[in-house]
């Protein structure tokens, strides 16, 4: 099977410091790959690399076969890669509706209504249909991150990255988020995900990649690189986490 995201050689420092130090790698259709790595091992920096928000200093980002790494391709790029950060990012000022479905307004130049009918439907999917015309700031931390997703998927991207997702919310919020991750896994969305959290990882991930210092020190399966890691650095980082 062709890989839907290939990564060659890709690069990115900041100054003297050198973030990514040649990532190779393949994510086929509908696969969830987990990123996992001590802070400052980059995997944020892969993400944003990913969705042109930073701009890589050498190697090569292709999507369904084409280079995206052309910074002239912008938005019409972003708009088939869906992102959620770790802080909401949900435009304080525009109702929940509004935010979900302003990149299909604005860049895929969907007519409002359509637009709003596919967000509405999105948000009564995972319980927030009685929220559509709340502002973002009456909603839970939780609320807000589901929203946030939705908003990633509305577009319906071919690929969607989610960054540390849980990182800024009240342990009881974190189960709710996950699940809706777990609901898209089964819907088949292809999936990049940087998280902290190990279990979910193993239950969820179908390939499991450790990075170390910038590099892929090694990846493979979930139940292999949490069962039986191979490289000392991946069986000592987990080991801080599962004992």
């Amino acid at each position: 099977m062709s890989a839907l995201l290939r990564l060659h050689q890709v690069r990115k420092s900041f100054g003297d410091q050198h973030v990514l130090r040649g990532i190779d790698l393949d994510v086929q259709p509908h696969e969830v790959v987990a990123l996992i790595g001590s802070s400052g091992s980059g995997k944020s920096t892969l993400l944003r690399c990913i969705n042109l928000l930073e701009q890589i200093d050498d190697g090569q980002i292709f999507l369904a076969g084409l280079d995206i790494t052309d910074r002239t391709k912008g938005d019409a790029v972003r708009a088939r890669i869906g992102v959620v950060f770790q802080q909401f990012n949900l435009f304080p000022h525009l109702t929940v509706i509004d935010n979900v479905t302003l990149a299909s307004r604005r860049v895929l130049r969907m007519p409002r209504a359509d637009a709003e009918h596919r967000g509405r439907q999105l948000l009564e999917d995972i319980g927030l249909g009685g929220k559509a015309d709340t502002y973002p700031d009456r909603l839970s931390g939780g609320q807000q991150q589901r929203a946030a997703i939705v908003r990633a998927i509305a577009t319906d991207p071919d690929v969607l990255l989610l960054d540390e997702i849980t990182s800024s919310l009240d342990p009881e919020l974190v189960g709710e988020v996950l699940d809706l991750v777990r609901q898209l896994k089964s819907s088949g969305t292809t999936i990049v995900m940087a998280t902290h959290e190990m279990a979910f990882a193993r239950d969820v991930a179908d390939r499991v990649v450790f990075l170390d210092a910038g590099v892929v020190a090694e990846q493979g399966t979930a139940a292999q690189m949490f069962g039986d890691p191979r490289v000392a650095r991946t069986r000592e980082f987990l080991a801080r986490f599962l004992g």
